[in-house]
């Protein structure tokens, strides 16, 4: 994933900008960047930060760098921000998103233009530099962000900082967010609305899907009206977002308080756990809503050791990313020896993290372990954020468990009987998934209750994991 910070600001803005960023530091693990623009021009800054904080090793900067407008981000994948001269002037750019089209546009761009291209990611070109020639197709910025908007297969939602403001797009189906703070003198632009609130910023806009903004400190303008289709990502909530985040109005530690009460409501009387657990850290606020609805004591049977381990899913090596994740969790045996666990997580993806985690209870003494997913079974790859570093939907446990059942190239029509917890077809995947990983049961959250646990319009939520539908 990724996340970005911007400010426009009638006073140098950098360790604003700075603090804002850092906020963000949960959405990506790789690469962290500021670009900023004063009196001296455009300065900017990127940094490897896979081992050391964002905030470690970007201290130096802000001594180094001024400017009263700045654009930064946090991310997984390619360096960001980026600086381009071009026809239509300077700017500095930083984006979220997928662009599954990438090695057609790029060709495009070789066929069509004389275009060369200098940033190198792993060897292929910086997608970031791809979308910035692209929009230098055009005679100005908005009219070449919305023509990238419509070229790509994808989604994206962009920063894009110019000598006299900062333009703000967010992706024409609102996949992922953007949201706008103001306070005397500056505003701001975020993907988490939390970032902004401890430097004094109050909410001031959300944008709308397809909506662009021109932002400086003295206002923000909207250049592009928002469309009416929205497909903002469920997972949003469910797992990326920070508690103290909301989209849509929506705050993400409440969703998860609602997740979890559905959860336990679904279970009735069917299990007698003796606490309830979730697995650090996403899984601790749906843990407590099944806590709250149930009366089943909450409890922290076992704590992430966080100040020295990177997060879980940072290295690109499964087996090293699988000992991270075991190495972090200490357990605490009084609160395991014995009992009948009911164990909460935000998801099961490949399941070799979950299974070990339950093997590491098993080992600890507890009795029962009993799995609640707070999303449903996940199906298919997202086609709209880097939500995964899976590199095919066969290594999803639940697509696995199916290609068993019913052999490779499964027909639609089956997997979608897969994805409706009404039919056996799913009954059966859910009891072969318990089985492979040693629970004692498992239930998974229904997506009609993760919907209603959002609480806005179900049409204007992008549920293209769980049932594969666009």
């Amino acid at each position: 994933m990724s996340g970005f910070f911007g400010v426009a600001s009638k006073e140098d803005c950098v360790l604003e900008l700075f603090y804002g960023v850092d906020y963000h530091s949960h959405l990506g693990t790789r690469r962290g960047g500021m670009a900023v623009y004063g009196e001296n021009g455009f300065d900017r800054a990127i940094h490897n930060i896979e081992n050391t904080p964002f905030r470690t090793k970007f201290d130096g900067d802000v001594g180094s760098m001024k400017g009263n407008m700045g654009i930064g981000c946090i991310s997984d994948y390619e360096p960001q921000p980026l600086l381009f001269s071009s026809r239509i002037g300077s700017f500095a750019l930083t984006f979220v998103g997928k662009i599954n089209n990438y090695d057609e546009l790029l060709q495009r761009m070789y066929d069509t233009t004389k275009v060369h291209f200098q940033e190198m990611t792993n060897g292929t070109v910086n997608v970031t530099e791809l979308i910035a020639a692209l929009i230098c197709e055009k005679d100005n910025f908005v009219e070449g962000i919305q023509y990238v908007q419509g070229l790509i297969d994808g989604s994206m939602t962009l920063l894009l900082m110019t000598q006299d403001g900062i333009y703000a797009a967010r992706d024409k189906m609102g996949r992922t967010p953007v949201e706008i703070g103001h306070k005397e003198g500056s505003y701001c632009l975020s993907f988490e609305s939390h970032a902004y609130i401890n430097l004094g910023y109050e909410d001031y806009k959300e944008l709308g899907p397809g909506e662009i903004v021109f932002v400086t400190a003295d206002g923000v303008k909207t250049l592009v009206e928002p469309g009416k289709k929205m497909k903002i990502c469920s997972f949003l909530w469910v797992y990326y977002g920070y508690p103290t985040a909301a989209y849509e109005g929506v705050n993400v530690e409440e969703m998860r308080y609602r997740c979890g009460s559905m959860l336990a409501k679904r279970d009735g009387d069917s299990v007698h756990p003796d606490i309830v657990a979730g697995v650090p850290d996403s899984g601790i606020a749906h843990a407590i809503g099944y806590a709250n609805e149930s009366g089943i004591p909450y409890a922290r049977p076992f704590i992430k050791y966080t100040p020295t381990w990177p997060r879980s899913f940072m290295p690109t090596n499964q087996n090293q990313r699988n000992l991270i994740a075991r190495m972090k969790l200490i357990p605490v045996r009084a609160l395991i020896k014995g009992k009948k666990l009911l164990l909460i997580d935000d998801s099961i993806v490949r399941g070799t993290q979950l299974r070990e985690t339950t093997e590491f209870l098993y080992r600890s003494g507890a009795k029962e372990v009993h799995v609640r997913p707070a999303c449903p079974p996940i199906m298919y790859g997202c086609k709209y954020l880097n939500f995964s570093r899976s590199k095919s939907e066969m290594e999803l446990i639940a697509r696995q468990v199916i290609e068993k059942r019913e052999g490779p190239n499964c027909p639609q029509e089956i997997l979608d009987e897969y994805a409706d917890p009404h039919t056996e077809r799913y009954e059966q995947m859910v009891q072969d998934i318990c089985k492979m990983q040693n629970f004692t049961t498992l239930r998974y959250h229904r997506l009609d209750d993760l919907l209603e646990s959002i609480g806005i319009d179900p049409c204007n939520v992008c549920t293209y994991c769980f049932n594969g539908k666009e």
